[in-house]
């Protein structure tokens, strides 16, 4: 009996047989686990694919039944050479290859060209619809790429069995509220401290209202997260639910095109970027020019998700270049964009994100469901449950673990060894890491691998890599590395490949084709950079400026987890690293004091906050580089680069460890000049507990701020926990116990906690409405302990008259007050005379705020009287009171004795024209006055014009101008003088017309130094500005060129006037904001500006 035939006798047939059938067992056993590739190139679909895969044991099973399926769907029309070109464009030469070996006649039987395209063509997508136009081409072709090439990842280089599908990956996001401020500026007014975040469940999310001001239809979102959480996954996710319309953000737009930067080249345009990484190479009729007509026929309907903007070449950045186009919007303005970043990589410096994301990584349920998905996937399900326990109880990664790539890595070394998985450094999880990699190497191949050390041929190879891994980071910022330049130094591929640490792949780049290296992340490139510049600065090969290129604080922000990755691999590099940071922070950062990282009532100039933020990073890097490597040696450099510790996220392990480290060490170095520390919007238990763990004994000499805003303090148990911090940090200068839900009895033990801190300098209870007179009296008999306070801000806390009549006595002996806030409590006029006759002891007094207490005419007339003492005054504010024109006559005549006034707030306190005229009359005096407000009060066009005028223009102070029998001024030079204020608030006045504003942007480019004005008109009745005001404002914007913000809120305009104030807005350098309100844009009106904001409705 004849032998049952096997699957190629069963499928050949006799030569001349042309079915495509008789070559398919040997696709199938040369093919096996490419498979997918090989399907996308034949036109089917994921779902397709997916299909296939559930009804198949093995690749070769899918293969054949893939062949099957194809030849089944198209007939004759499934040909040997359509089947070859797949193969080939699939990059499965070598199949091709071994049929003509195998079948000459393949190598023979050709065609002619133009019958193989029309096969080729016929062949291919033989189920779908034609698409009937390019636009329909486009987005067909891009989705069913995107569906092949996105459904599913491989996480793992070395690990072709572990793959995640796309749809199951899940991560936090969390919105940030932009820096685009919704009312006033640096010093404007808000309730209450109050934090605008909001997690998200996806992008579509913000595609509906979620706030006061903000838009329905952001244009840029940025998406910003430190090294391994996920950002380029959660991008690939929301590329693919849009393209299938499973989001807003899909159904919003047709065309969805994810781009990674990484690609791009200096010199791309953004239709060759697009054509180059989002249209198959199959797509036929798409080029450049068809693509460009494409985007910009529906431009508005674009979605770009641009990936890893850190990750962008630095030549690819310059202003001229398409991404930085894009960005800020002189390319493709009406489309809608997407980016993802690492911190501090330079994208405001192109656009002004109109949502800033952050991705926050994975939440305490998502790690535990991510280790039980891996280890269902390994084939370990009860290894899940074990790991899962050390990681509750491990705080050593518990921070880690937030982040993707890490907890993935935890994963995979628990597998191989459990003892691996508790390190305190990302230095000491790498190594690992390595260790393990190597020892799996080592064992495929028999070489014996003694101990944790790697042999000698393997260590060598990886020194060799991270060179070349350092030099792609500092040179050409790239994560690849081209095969063609690592043959040229020699370094062995193949063995880098085994590792695991990177994969070979062509580039998705068709303009830029090579075989290339792609790292597994990033931050396994920084690791084995790090390691290479570990060794060579020990071993002296090069200085550290050549090595890592540190030459100014920006380098230091740019490549901070080098730096860690090269201090925790060396102790002796580490040394190098800290002391060249100690020369560069005093360098660019000899002018900061303590008082510059604290709130600022004045305006402060942006190259300060620019300062300021720079350093907050540069702090955290520093903390950062002293958890890697924990020495007296380090630290001291440290302590040098950091004359000023900032740490406002004490929850995470690593600075939590750094810092504990100083503290417990601060016997080898000189003490900061001010520590800072913040545990707000924390969990009162864990916030206490770390607080308690850190400040474990005494340390005398240290100057610390501690801010525990929004930790609960709603009990005395809570604040008895406190105080043990106080006995401690005698040096205690600021407590921020702001919106802590504290009471009058939670308050006792507190109070009695001032003891221990005799040198505090700042109490701020903002917030606890709870606290009411009760709390008051409690707060009396502590102050008499802490006689050098100076900053004293009781906004918000319940007091009454009886409250402010019981605690000014105890107020008096506080000569050093230089701010007090007694805002949002009614106090009434009663209390404020129980202010007013201590008042005139507090000499030291800067900021003094009032707003919304109770103040009629009657009281401001007697606070009046006091503040004539108070000549060092330099903010007063008396927002809504109801002082009118009598209480501003009164404050008027005394501001010849407020002449140090930078800010004068008088928004809603009843003033009209008349008020007004007194106050004109002696701003004057006020020769260092930067903010003015007077905004949704009862002033007339004269009024506003009146303000307007007498700021901008010179003005002499004589003797006329002093009261009778005051002499202050007589010795004073007589001069002009301009006034250099830099904030104007003036909307919202009921009685302002068109007119009056127009007269305003006639006058208003007299005052060059403004950043901020608000000139909007009043709610109930909006102002119509003609074309010619409308224009006169534009060209004054052109003499404003600090100007930030400009508030037209409940104004009209005619078509003309409103695009030529847009247009100028636009084009200004600085202004980032134009407030308008959206139901008075005319209509058909172009509102695409990215400066412009519609609100609907002024507040």
């Amino acid at each position: 009996m004849a032998a049952q035939p096997d699957w190629e006798d069963k499928y050949m047939m006799p030569e001349q047989d042309d079915s495509v059938r008789r070559y398919f067992y040997f696709v199938k056993e040369n093919v096996s686990s490419d498979w997918k590739d090989l399907a996308f190139h034949l036109g089917f679909t994921q779902q397709d694919i997916d299909n296939i895969t559930s009804r198949n044991r093995d690749d070769k099973s899918c293969c054949m039944d893939l062949l099957e399926e194809w030849l089944k769907g198209n007939g004759e029309r499934a040909t040997i050479e359509v089947l070859m070109e797949a193969l080939s464009e699939s990059k499965l030469q070598s199949t091709v290859d071994g049929l003509k070996n195998k079948y000459p006649v393949l190598d023979t039987s050709q065609a002619s060209s133009s019958q193989q395209k029309r096969k080729k063509d016929i062949g291919k997508f033989p189920a779908k619809k034609q698409p009937h136009c390019k636009k329909d081409a486009f987005k067909t072709s891009v989705k069913e790429y995107y569906e092949f090439k996105l459904s599913t990842f491989r996480p793992l280089n070395w690990n072709d069995d572990f793959t995640l599908p796309l749809r199951d990956i899940f991560t936090e996001l969390e919105l940030i509220q932009t820096c685009k401020k919704q009312s006033k500026g640096n010093v404007g007014l808000t309730a209450v401290k109050v934090k605008e975040r909001k997690n998200l469940n996806s992008l579509s999310d913000l595609f509906t209202p979620i706030g006061k001001g903000q838009s329905a239809s952001p244009r840029c979102i940025l998406i910003e997260g430190e090294a391994g959480m996920g950002k380029t996954t959660f991008l690939s996710k929301e590329a693919l639910d849009a393209v299938s319309s499973r989001t807003e953000l899909g159904r919003r737009h047709d065309i969805v095109l994810l781009i990674r930067l990484r690609e791009v080249r200096e010199g791309d345009t953004v239709e060759e970027i697009v054509w180059d990484q989002c249209v198959p190479e199959t797509t036929e009729g798409i080029d450049v020019q068809s693509i460009k007509a494409i985007l910009q026929r529906n431009e508005s309907r674009v979605l770009f998700l641009l990936d890893g903007y850190d990750e962008l070449r630095p030549k690819a950045r310059a202003d001229k270049q398409a991404i930085p186009k894009l960005l800020s919007g002189k390319l493709y303005l009406k489309s809608t964009i997407v980016i993802t970043s690492r911190p501090s990589a330079g994208v405001p410096e192109h656009t002004h994100p109109d949502c800033h994301i952050h991705i926050t990584g994975f939440s305490s349920e998502h790690v535990k469901k991510y280790v039980e998905q891996y280890f269902t996937i390994t084939g370990n399900p009860e290894q899940a449950a074990k790991l899962i326990n050390i990681l509750e109880r491990s705080r050593l990664v518990t921070d880690m673990i937030h982040a993707p790539i890490f907890l993935l890595l935890v994963c995979l070394l628990w597998e191989e060894k459990p003892e691996m998985v508790s390190p305190g450094t990302m230095t000491e999880l790498y190594e690992n890491l390595v260790t393990c990699m190597g020892r799996k190497h080592c064992k495929r191949e028999g070489v014996d691998m003694p101990g944790e050390k790697l042999p000698t041929e393997l260590a060598d190879s990886l020194l060799q890599f991270g060179k070349l891994a350092l030099e792609a980071l500092l040179i050409r910022n790239e994560t690849l590395l081209e095969v063609s330049e690592l043959e040229m130094n020699h370094v062995n591929c193949d063995l880098s490949l085994k590792l695991g640490f990177v994969s070979l792949e062509a580039t998705v780049s068709k303009l830029h084709p090579r075989k290339q290296l792609n790292f597994s992340h990033k931050t396994m490139q920084e690791f084995l950079a790090g390691r290479y510049a570990a060794h060579a600065l020990k071993n002296h090969e090069k200085s550290i400026v050549e090595l890592l290129h540190l030459t100014s604080i920006t380098k230091v922000l740019e490549h901070n987890h080098l730096l860690q990755f090269t201090c925790g691999c060396d102790s002796l590099a580490a040394q190098v690293v800290t002391e060249e940071l100690s020369k560069l922070s005093r360098k660019e950062y000899s002018n900061l004091q303590p008082e510059d990282f604290k709130k600022s009532h004045i305006s402060v100039k942006p190259e300060m906050k620019k300062s300021v933020e720079s350093y907050r990073k540069f702090c955290l890097i520093c903390l950062g580089i002293l958890n890697e490597r924990k020495h007296p040696d380090i630290l001291r450099a440290i302590s040098k680069a950091l004359p000023v510790i900032i740490l406002d996220k004490v929850a995470t392990s690593k600075w939590h460890a750094a810092l504990k480290y100083y503290l417990d060490n601060f016997q080898f170095v000189h003490l900061p000049d001010r520590m800072m520390v913040g545990i707000s919007d924390c969990d009162d238990t864990p916030a206490l507990t770390y607080l308690e763990q850190t400040f474990t004994s005494p340390i005398q000499g240290l100057q610390l701020d501690m801010n525990m805003s929004y930790v609960r303090l709603d009990s005395p148990d809570k604040t008895t926990r406190v105080i043990s911090v106080m006995r401690n940090v005698p040096g205690l200068r600021t407590l921020d116990a702001s919106c802590t839900e504290i009471t009058p009895s939670s308050m006792k033990p507190l109070v009695q906690g001032f003891r221990h801190v005799p040198l505090l300098e700042e109490l701020d209870l903002t917030g606890n409405y709870g606290l009411g007179d009760a709390g008051m009296e409690v707060l009396q008999v502590g102050l008499s302990t802490v006689p050098h306070l100076a900053v004293f801000r009781l906004r918000a806390v319940g007091m009454t008259t009886v409250g402010m009549a019981s605690l000014a006595p105890y107020m008096c002996h506080l000569m050093r007050l230089r701010e007090l806030d007694l805002s949002y409590n009614e106090i009434g006029d009663t209390g404020l005379e129980s202010l007013t006759t201590i008042l005139h002891t507090f000499t030291a007094m800067q900021v003094l705020i009032l707003w919304h207490i109770g103040i009629s005419t009657t009281g401001m007339t007697k606070l009046a009287l006091a503040l004539r003492q108070l000549s060092g005054l330099i903010k007063l504010d008396l927002g809504d009171n109801a002082i009118g024109d009598p209480g501003l006559e009164c404050l008027a005549a005394i501001l010849h004795h407020l002449t140090a006034m930078k800010v004068l707030i008088l928004s809603q306190t009843g003033i009209s024209d008349k008020g007004i005229s007194a106050l004109v009359k002696d701003l004057p005096h006020l020769l260092e006055l930067q903010v003015l407000d007077v905004l949704d009060n009862r002033m007339q066009d004269s009024g506003i014009v009146s303000v307007v005028q007498t700021l901008g223009q010179p003005s002499t102070l004589d003797m006329k101008q002093n009261p009778p029998g005051d002499k202050s001024l007589t010795t004073a030079p007589h001069h002009n003088t301009t006034l250099h204020v830099q904030e104007l608030y003036i909307g919202g006045n009921e009685g302002v017309t068109g007119a009056g504003l127009g007269r305003v942007a006639q006058l208003i480019g007299a005052l060059p130094a403004l950043t901020w004005v608000d000139m909007s008109g009043h709610r109930d009745t909006p102002a119509h500005l003609s074309d010619t005001a409308a224009i006169d404002l534009a060209q004054a914007l052109a003499r404003l060129p600090a100007l930030e913000e400009l508030a037209l809120e409940n104004i009209s305009m005619d078509p003309a006037g409103f695009q030529a104030v847009v247009k100028a807005a636009e084009q200004h350098p600085t202004l980032e904001r134009l407030g308008y309100s959206k139901a008075l844009v005319p209509e058909g009106a172009d509102i695409a500006a990215q400066c412009l904001t519609l609100t609907v409705r002024r507040h």
